[in-house]
């Protein structure tokens, strides 16, 4: 009741040792089922007077059969004595005050997401007194169409003359053409349920005359009216009913394996994720990541270092966070299947569906999003984006000397030739994935692609339903193919000329990583500039020999270009600022790394072009790039002159501060009188810019330090020297060894841009594949590995 944090059962002892608060405000949601009566349909839901925390309710519950009821009390520690709540007459004013303003609140969630929450739908005032038309139509239980289009999708029945018309248009060039809302401006028949969503709970209904989604409390009825008797119904996502025939070609129903009898997994490792309104992609790539010894070690097997030595306000700390997710994903406390009783239970009420609820990331997609214009925002995300972004906040939090994101780090060696003199340069730059080009021309399958083209255009000329859907197969070897053929360069400045010449570069490996994550580019941008994705099977090998692209450096007979750099530009109104200002480290713009990170480049180059360019822009960033990126140390870490380490956070656990640059003796003084060493406090104010907060913060998080006070010391004494034996710069980290790999996740995409669809990841767990669908764990029949977007591998040892 102090710093207004929550903490589970577990970990409040912990919080109470740390902090010496005592006072604790305990919160409880008892679930009881209600006793069952007659059953009138879908019903309303409505809020129970029992409930008076803004907490999420459990979807998989049906509100009909269950009812919720909120417990609030404090407790004081060490004793744990408990006063329920309220009680006025025990409790001072200020602290009733407190504890009313805590239960009345709203979710911070709800305030910083508002448009994501769903709220509770209102009973449509034309529900009562529907007038149904006794025209005599009636629905079948599928093979729906439009009346006015033929379309098949986004179908709309309206309750009041049984038309099956389709839905609106969308920028993505989903949904339809809008037939059912002109219909209602016709007609004015109100309301309209979507075909596809019923089902014996209820159905999506939509009011065209109250324009918003809303209840039905007779839809029952007015459905039976057409001959739909929703107590057999049971919806699917694309709208299609179960006794449909149709084949499994789209990649919606192929990657998620729609029409296939999945089986739940339940246990450690086997804990889904919640979808919080397009967060899929980081739940995708937050399992394949969990799913890594060195994140299960580095992480939650050191969970009580983490949580004891976490900053003062750990919703603010990357690697508690991490921690916390990778405890519920990998410890098996949140997925347990049903008791006996339970399965009894559902068999006896027909409804056998075993529950999998999952952890909600709300919190750690609150702190990894934080400050960055895309993954703070409720639209869907690039899943290779948000890993690169992953990898950053790794690299920039490394848990003493360990860094877990080192297994998927690499070295390029980047061959450049001067097509006019000859002569080339050979550079190296980190990288963390491999990017695979899209073969289209390679295709086997080019016949029945242009026949499919010629069939689709004419349907949809004349209007007709489109074809069965034609994808192109790709070969693996043609991508890899296309990966190692050399380049064109663009503007490439040739040391020999002094001037800008043409030029072609190839890639190659200098090291290969302990896991390999390869990236299919799957999309681009037409020729009008809008996103399109490439709709292709390529087939993905389970066991992946890149031996042979292996660096081999300077060849005999080859000669290198002169060491010139070329003439640096810089605005003319931005070189005074250039010349005067050198900004923190630790103030870098990290929104404008990450846009130029999202290019391709390497976080530590990006990382020294914002910096160098004094957080300016990403734009004038990226001319710095373009300048400097032939340069040997292009992609090493920032290391800044006149201090004694690598200036980022995943470089030195030493932080950007050089060791001469003795702190405020009044700042020490303040630390030290909290309890902590002087040598910490001056490690702690070293590290941080002698930034008080942020020092404190820093000693909860490096105790290790603590631990190791000899060796404080010793930095101490060679301070005036700055020199620290330990402290020389170190090169690129490493892993190197063979290039066999074994493939052992996947990460899918549906839908046509990366600005849109679903993310669905597939992993190889004892020996057997596993679907990962946002809170769904499944055991895979028919894994598609031919459809993928990003791929895990892993070093096979030689």
């Amino acid at each position: 009741m102090n710093t207004f944090l929550a903490f589970g059962r577990e970990h409040v002892e912990r919080h109470f040792r740390k902090t010496g608060q005592s006072v604790y405000m305990h919160l409880k949601r008892h679930v009881r089922e209600k006793v069952r009566g007659a059953s009138g349909g879908a019903l309303p839901k409505r809020r129970n007077s029992k409930m008076f925390l803004d907490l999420d309710t459990d979807d998989d519950l049906n509100s009909d059969d269950y009812e919720y009821e909120d417990e609030a009390k404090l407790v004081i520690f060490p004793d744990h004595y408990e006063i329920a709540l309220p009680n006025i007459e025990e409790l001072p004013a200020l602290v009733t005050i407190a504890c009313d303003a805590v239960l009345s609140s709203k979710s911070p969630y709800r305030k910083q997401d508002p448009d994501t929450w769903e709220n509770e739908l209102p009973v449509s005032k034309y529900a009562n007194n529907l007038t149904q038309l006794d025209n005599g139509v009636r629905i079948p239980p599928s093979g729906w169409k439009c009346a006015r289009c033929d379309l098949r999708e986004n179908l709309w029945l309206n309750l009041t003359d049984g038309s099956v018309l389709c839905g609106k248009w969308f920028f993505d060039s989903s949904g339809g053409n809008g037939h059912a809302l002109e219909h209602y401006r016709d007609t004015g028949y109100p309301l309209a349920v979507k075909l596809g969503t019923i089902t014996p709970d209820g159905a999506d209904v939509y009011s065209f005359q109250e324009e918003e989604a809303v209840l039905d409390p007779h839809l029952a009825k007015h459905l039976a009216h057409f001959g739909i008797d929703m107590l057999h119904m049971h919806g699917t996502e694309n709208g299609l009913q179960d006794n449909d025939i149709k084949p499994r070609v789209s990649e919606w129903e192929v990657i998620q394996e729609t029409g296939t009898k999945l089986k739940p997994m339940y246990g450690p490792g086997y804990t889904g994720l919640k979808n919080l309104g397009n967060s899929c992609y980081l739940s995708s790539v937050m399992q394949a990541i969990f799913s890594i010894p060195e994140f299960q070690r580095a992480y939650v097997g050191n969970l009580p270092r983490i949580f004891d030595y976490s900053p003062l306000d750990p919703t603010q700390d990357f690697n508690t966070q991490m921690t916390k997710l990778g405890h519920g994903l990998l410890s098996g406390q949140y997925s347990k299947p049903p008791v006996k009783s339970e399965l009894i239970e559902q068999v006896m009420k027909e409804e056998h569906k075993p529950q999998q609820n999952g952890i909600s990331p709300r919190m750690f997609k609150a702190f990894v999003s934080k400050s960055h214009p895309e993954f703070s925002s409720n639209r869907q995300q690039d899943a290779q984006e948000f890993f690169l972004h992953l990898v950053n906040l790794v690299e920039r939090n490394r848990i003493g000397s360990e860094n877990p994101s080192d297994v998927f780090r690499f070295l390029v060696e980047e061959r450049i030739q001067c097509c006019q003199t000859r002569k080339v340069r050979y550079t190296e730059r980190v990288d963390y994935l491999m990017q695979l080009p899209v073969a289209m021309e390679a295709a086997t399958n080019k016949d029945e692609l242009i026949a499919y083209e010629l069939t689709r255009r004419e349907a949809e000329s004349n209007r007709r339903p489109l074809p069965e859907l034609v994808r192109a197969k790709i070969p693996f070897s043609a991508c890899l193919q296309a990966f190692s053929e050399p380049e064109n360069v663009d503007d490439f400045w040739s040391s020999a000329l002094q001037a800008k010449s043409a030029g072609v570069k190839t890639s190659r490996f200098a090291s290969f990583p302990e896991y390999l994550v390869v990236q299919i580019k799957k999309f681009t941008f037409g020729l009008d500039w809008v996103p399109k994705k490439f709709d292709v099977s390529i087939d993905m090998p389970d066991l992946l020999d890149i031996n042979h692209l292996r660096a081999r450096g300077l060849q005999p007979g080859e000669e290198e270009l002169p060491d010139i750099s070329p003439p640096i530009v810089i605005p003319d109104d931005s070189k005074d600022r250039l010349m005067t200002q050198l900004i923190d480290p630790s103030d870098i713009d990290e929104s404008s790394v990450m846009q130029l990170a999202e290019m391709g480049f390497p976080l530590e180059a990006c990382r020294k072009a914002v910096y160098f360019t004094g957080n300016m822009g990403a734009e004038v960033a990226f001319n710095w790039i373009v300048v400097h990126m032939e340069e040997p140390d292009f992609a090493e870490p920032l290391t800044m002159p006149g201090y004694g380490g690598a200036a980022s956070a995943g470089a030195s656990v030493f932080g950007a501060t050089g060791l001469d640059n003795q702190p405020p003796e009044e700042t020490v003084a303040i630390i030290t009188s909290m309890g902590f060493h002087r040598n910490q406090a001056i490690q702690a104010l070293r590290a941080t810019n002698s930034n008080l907060e942020r020092a404190l913060d820093w000693i909860f998080s490096h105790p290790e330090f603590e631990e190791d006070s000899d060796f404080v010391i010793e930095m101490e004494n060679n301070a005036n020297a700055n020199i620290v034996s330990e402290a020389k710069p170190e090169g690129p980290r490493v892993k190197d060894g063979s290039g066999m790999y074994e493939l052992f996740a996947f990460i899918s995409h549906m839908g046509t841009s990366t600005m849109s669809g679903h993310y669905v990841c597939h992993i190889k767990k004892e020996g057997r594949w596993v679907i990962y669908n946002d809170h769904k764990v499944c055991a895979s029949e028919r894994p598609p590995k031919d459809l993928g977007y990003m791929y895990f591998y892993r070093r096979i040892p030689s």
